[in-house]
């Protein structure tokens, strides 16, 4: 599949971060200082009407939500707010983080149909959760700045990844500083068959490029759609 970049198999995914309701602006994973994100992509902070700036901002054809109440506060996850922004969205597949921590919540997702749940290395107790699943949940092995979030085995063990897997570098998100390459290409080296996708720092069309070129799955992406230094015009050129 073509996500818009110019080369099949690389995907820019638009990110929406959801707190009470309404999507916040992230800015170094320092989540408790979120704010009600203002963009000029959207009038307010509604989760659809966000939602569709970003899909009308580039052509995407995932977009990742973080379920901030139920990765923090362990609550159910937000699942009106996911069926506006689907209904807003027609034909956008959801990767949902929304503090996934045991099996059994995993599969009551996975039965409500709204997108595939995303495992986050931060939220486990167990190293195991995401393999039991397979290619239906994606991986995030979480770290902040040289911290590994979550199990050592799981950011360790390949065996232990799904198909899909973020390299979610949360002291980066919103921070303007360009992806983690090193880091990107170690993780990269010791699972060649994963498809890998950077989370944190893109900050226009060069870096996407340079995640390209470095053989990178793709990558999610939020401050640099609402500042506007990454736009459909760039889809096109890339192209």
């Amino acid at each position: 599949m073509d996500h818009g970049l110019g080369r099949p198999g690389f995907a820019v995914i638009p990110v929406l971060d959801l707190r009470g309701g309404r999507v916040v602006r992230a800015r170094r994973g320092e989540r408790s200082s979120y704010a009600p994100i203002e963009t000029p992509l959207a009038k307010g902070s509604a989760p659809e009407m966000v939602a569709r700036g970003l899909c009308e901002a580039w052509p995407a054809a995932t977009l990742y939500v973080a379920d901030l109440d139920a990765i923090l506060d362990r609550a159910p996850p937000d699942l009106a707010a996911l069926k506006a922004i689907t209904r807003a969205c027609p034909g956008i597949g959801l990767w949902v983080d929304a503090g996934f921590a045991d099996p059994a919540g995993v599969a009551a997702f996975l039965a409500t149909g709204l997108g595939r749940p995303v495992i986050g290395s931060e939220s486990q107790a167990d190293p195991g959760v995401a393999a039991r699943f397979g290619d239906r949940a994606v991986l995030s092995l979480d770290t902040r700045g040289a911290e590994r979030l979550g199990p050592a085995a799981l950011h360790d063990d390949p065996a232990l990844w799904p198909r899909d897997v973020i390299a979610m570098t949360l002291a980066q998100v919103g921070a303007g500083q360009g992806p983690d390459l090193a880091a990107l290409g170690a993780i990269q080296a010791r699972a060649p068959d994963r498809r890998l996708y950077a989370a944190g720092g893109v900050r226009g069309p060069g870096d996407l490029r340079a995640l390209r070129e470095a053989g990178i799955a793709g990558a999610l992406v939020a401050s640099a759609l609402h500042d506007a230094t990454l736009s459909r015009a760039d889809a096109a050129d890339l192209v």
